[in-house]
């Protein structure tokens, strides 16, 4: 190779070299530091800003967090062991206290759980749950605030077995008070948010709509028919813990106090249920004043209208309340409210179920009146029943008949037995030891009930004495027999019934196709 030759491979190798170190030098996002200075991570911040909607709903979120969060409070309660023996794991609905939520404690006394409470007052006055707080042992309930500050020897104010409601008490000053809203105008479908500590997971906000109003599920007071029930429902994620936590609305107002949930599994699995905080601010007011809940009562048992009971009393649908007793010395019986009127609104507002009256009359005191508008014989009329307290040792009466046949048949009561096989029963004219028994005139005795027919489905029991039919009283199985024929398939009769429990109830049932 001539010396011309190396000399140029020299120049283009040097030229190729040179080439090579700036094109990599200058390649975008290489940098060619050394050793031990910084390391460059992730590309640069982007300059274009979230889509505007999604930013202002991302503040507002934010905004309710930092308006409500301060307000409600962390509860702690010791109390004395609990019966594990008693626990339903069956049941589809939950409290959030006690057996589904404690703190491991290998000694069992005494046991520690949680709940969750919000401010009412900047004085200290908090609400919560009664089941949150019933058990509680002297000095045993521990608030902590969201700021991380303990109050230990929280006082218990009152409790209201029938809300499922408390207020307890701490020794503090400033404290945050949220606004309350008006749950009367709570629709479904609205996005609501729940706060409180779930499965001790303080400071703890979810997010949902309203599912569902005026649910009635059974739970206040082991299902007393006296408990007032109209939650709202909602599908944010609630737990254990969550209970006497809040449920607030798009404003930050608090519209619910957070209840119980709906599961298999005692943990969340969609629905979870809030008593209405203007049912909660009544009962609250209440306590904080004196200690105790007022409210005013009618006196009457009640039931759901189904579609047979509608049919039974000549509606084209499910309309009203129907009264099944009134209570001896009530402001029902002294208004004359009686046995087998249905109720159609309270004060020109309509009722269509149990929960919805007891909420309309909950909200009233002894010495206030209402204004009911009641259906009996195919009239409609209105009653003023002037309210009074809840006597717990009220007696409940029997509708007496008001009517008597005075054509009764004089007809052996030995064995005289009558079998509806379309209704499913068999039916027995009584004798005078059932009379005595039952403490009735007249009426017969359901002598047995095949189970799934028709009978079975409306309740009727085994050993049920039929006192009437419609408004007729009902001496003998014959006289029964001549009142159905004159009914056909697809009717609906009333029958007033008496139970071996001594209470009357009205079944309803409808007419099978044979």
């Amino acid at each position: 190779m001539s010396t011309k030759s190396v000399i140029a491979a020299v120049l283009l190798i040097g030229l190729g070299i040179i080439f090579g170190v700036t094109l990599v030098s200058s390649y975008k996002g290489v940098d060619l530091t050394f050793a031990g200075e910084d390391v460059k991570l992730g590309a640069q911040a982007k300059k274009s800003k979230a889509y505007p909607a999604l930013q202002d709903l991302n503040d507002a979120f934010h905004s309710i967090s930092k308006e409500v969060t301060p307000a409600v409070v962390f509860i702690t309660v010791e109390s004395k062991p609990q019966d594990d023996s008693k626990d339903d794991n069956t049941n589809r609905f939950y409290h959030f206290f006690g057996p589904e939520f404690k703190f491991e404690n290998p000694r069992r006394s005494p046991e520690i759980g949680a709940g969750s409470g919000v401010i009412l007052t900047p004085d200290g006055y908090i609400l919560t749950n009664n089941h949150v707080v019933e058990n509680a042992s002297e000095k045993g309930i521990e608030v902590t605030l969201s700021d991380n500050r303990v109050f230990k020897k929280a006082k218990l104010i009152g409790t209201d077995k029938y809300t499922d409601l408390a207020v307890i008490k701490i020794d503090a000053t400033n404290l945050p008070v949220p606004a309350l809203g008006n749950s009367d105008e709570v629709e479904v479908g609205h996005m609501v948010f729940a706060f409180g500590n779930p499965l001790g997971l303080t400071s703890t906000m979810t997010q949902g709509i309203v599912s569902a109003l005026g649910r009635q599920i059974r739970i206040v007071d082991d299902g007393n028919p006296s408990a007032i029930e109209n939650f709202i429902q909602t599908d944010a994620a609630v737990n254990p813990g969550n209970s006497g936590g809040a449920l607030v609305n798009i404003n930050g107002e608090v519209v619910g106090i957070n209840t119980a949930i709906a599961t298999t599994n005692a943990r969340y699995q969609g629905y979870s249920f809030a008593i209405p905080i203007n049912l909660a601010k009544k009962v609250a007011g209440d306590i904080i004043k004196s200690g105790k809940v007022r409210r005013g009562y009618i006196g009457v048992i009640i039931q759901q209208i189904d579609a047979t009971m509608a049919k039974a009393n000549g509606f084209e649908k499910p309309t009203g309340v129907f009264v099944q007793e009134v209570n001896r010395g009530s402001a029902g019986e002294e208004a004359g409210v009686k046995a087998g009127d249905i109720i159609l609104s309270v004060d020109g507002k309509e009722v269509n179920s149990p929960n919805q009256l007891q909420t309309l009359i909950a909200a009233k005191y002894p010495g206030e009146s209402v204004m009911l508008k009641i259906y009996r014989d195919g009239k409609t009329f209105e009653k003023k029943v002037i309210l009074k307290a809840r006597d717990e040792e009220d007696e409940i009466i029997p509708a007496k008949d008001t009517k008597k046949e005075e054509s009764s048949r004089k007809e052996s009561t030995a064995a005289k037995k009558l079998k509806l096989e379309n209704l499913g029963i068999v039916l027995r004219n009584i004798d005078g030891k059932v009379k005595k028994d039952y403490g009735v005139e007249n009426g017969v005795l359901v002598e047995s009930v095949e189970p799934y027919s028709e009978a079975a489905r409306r309740a009727l029991r085994q050993n049920d004495v039929v006192l009437s039919v419609g408004d007729q009283p009902v001496s003998s199985v014959s006289q029964f027999e001549e009142i159905l024929k004159k009914k056909k398939p697809g009717d609906a009769i009333l029958m007033r019934v008496k139970r071996e429990d001594k209470t009357v109830n009205f079944v309803a049932i409808e007419i099978p196709s044979k």
